[in-house]
C-alpha cells in the first residue's frame, strides 16, 4: 500500500483523505501550519516535522495539497519540489476521464466530475466535485474549479483562476489569469487578467 501525507487539515483536506482512501492510499499524516489540529484520527504537524519524521525513513512518501487557495498552493508545491519531494495526483474512481485527455501531477480530480476529449489540465489544478470539463479545454497551472461547473468545448482558463459554484461558461471562452468568475455565473465574452465578473450574463465587478 503505497503511503501518503496530505498538505491541509481543513475541510478540503477531509474530502481529499477520502479520495486517497478509495485509492488504497495509506493516510500517515495531514501537514498544516496549526499543529495539533484535529482531523479524522489525526492531530496535524507542521512541515519542518513531517520532513523530520518520515522523509529520513521513506524516501517513498508522497504528498498531496489540500489547500483551496491558489496562490498558497503553488507555494507549498514550489518547496515541495524544491526538497525533492514525490507530489501525488488523485482522481476519484468515479470520475470520468478522457483516455485522451492529459492531467499534470498535484492535480485533484474529484467524483462524478467528466474530462472530455483532448483537455489539458495543469499542475495542482482543483477539479471539484461534479465539474465538467469539455472537450480541448486548457486549464492552466493552479486553477480552482468549483463544484459542478460547465465548462463548454475549447475554453481557456488561466492561471491562478477561480471559476465559481456553478458557473457556466459557453464554447470557446478565454478567462485570463488570476481572474475570478462569480458563483452561478454565465460567461458569453473572453475575460481579462486580474478581474471578477458576476451574473448572467456575467459583468465586471467594479471596485469602490
Amino acid at each position: 500500500m503505497k503511503k501518503i501525507a496530505i498538505y491541509g487539515a481543513s475541510g478540503h483536506g477531509k474530502v481529499i483523505a477520502e479520495i486517497v482512501e478509495e485509492l488504497n492510499y495509506k493516510v500517515i499524516a495531514f501537514i498544516d501550519d496549526r499543529e495539533k489540529k484535529e482531523v479524522f484520527e489525526f492531530k496535524s504537524i507542521n512541515y519542518k516535522k513531517f520532513k523530520k519524521k518520515f522523509l529520513n525513513l521513506n524516501s517513498h512518501i508522497e504528498v498531496i495539497i489540500a489547500i483551496g487557495n491558489n496562490k498558497i498552493r503553488e507555494k507549498i508545491f514550489r518547496e515541495l519540489i524544491k526538497d525533492n519531494i514525490k507530489i501525488a495526483t488523485l482522481i476519484h474512481p468515479k470520475a470520468i476521464i478522457s483516455k485522451r485527455a492529459k492531467i499534470d501531477i498535484g492535480t485533484v480530480v474529484m467524483a462524478g466530475v467528466i474530462v472530455n476529449a483532448e483537455a489539458k489540465i495543469g499542475k495542482c489544478v482543483i477539479l471539484n466535485s461534479s465539474s465538467v470539463i469539455e472537450h480541448e479545454n486548457i486549464i492552466n497551472d493552479f486553477v480552482h474549479i468549483s463544484p459542478n461547473v460547465s465548462l463548454a468545448g475549447n475554453v481557456t482558463i488561466g492561471k491562478f483562476s477561480h471559476i465559481g459554484i456553478g458557473a457556466t461558461l459557453i464554447q470557446g471562452i478565454k478567462i485570463g489569469e488570476n481572474s475570478i468568475i462569480g458563483a452561478g455565473s454565465v460567461v458569453i465574452n473572453n475575460i481579462e487578467d486580474n478581474l471578477k465578473v458576476v451574473g448572467v450574463p456575467a459583468k465586471r465587478v467594479l471596485s469602490k
